[in-house]
């Protein structure tokens, strides 16, 4: 109860208008989970003006939103927590599928194809709160490549 009245209390000091002067939200998507699934990943891209830190994110679809990564590690896929993720000034960073992402844990109810889910990015300069960003993640199937 704590964190949603923190997250009401941010949106209000901040006003929706300013956003794009914290961070440039874009492409942002959230991928069909399997039917009974309690975990979805989510992915967008970033862009700052400035040197930020996305520091954590929160919706109201699922309990946690955790900000992830993906590597290869002795020829397995790895997949880590990050505490945050650093914003070079200018300098755009894609949360794509094998890669970054964000990791909505505990989904509140199930997903569909076509959903909106309303991502709240966190982002911080230095020690100081820098502001969040609201972003509405359209709900997709996966595109699957194919491979002659």
């Amino acid at each position: 109860m704590r964190k949603l009245a923190l997250l009401f209390l941010s949106l209000m000091v901040m006003p929706i208008s300013h956003a794009a002067d914290i961070a440039k939200v874009s492409d942002a998507w959230v991928r069909l989970p399997p039917p009974g699934a309690q975990v979805a990943a989510a992915y967008l891209t970033l862009e700052s003006k400035q040197a930020l830190s996305l520091s954590n994110v929160t919706s109201p679809a699922a309990e946690t939103v955790e900000i992830h990564s993906m590597s290869m590690h002795k020829d397995m896929m790895e997949m880590r927590q990050l505490p945050a993720l650093a914003l070079e000034a200018g300098k755009p960073v894609k949360l794509e599928p094998g890669g970054l992402h964000l990791m909505l844990i505990n989904l509140k109810k199930p997903l569909k194809e076509g959903d909106k889910v309303l991502l709240v990015l966190n982002f911080n300069q230095g020690k100081q709160v820098a502001g969040a960003v609201g972003v509405q993640a359209t709900v997709k199937a996966a595109v699957k490549v194919h491979t002659h």
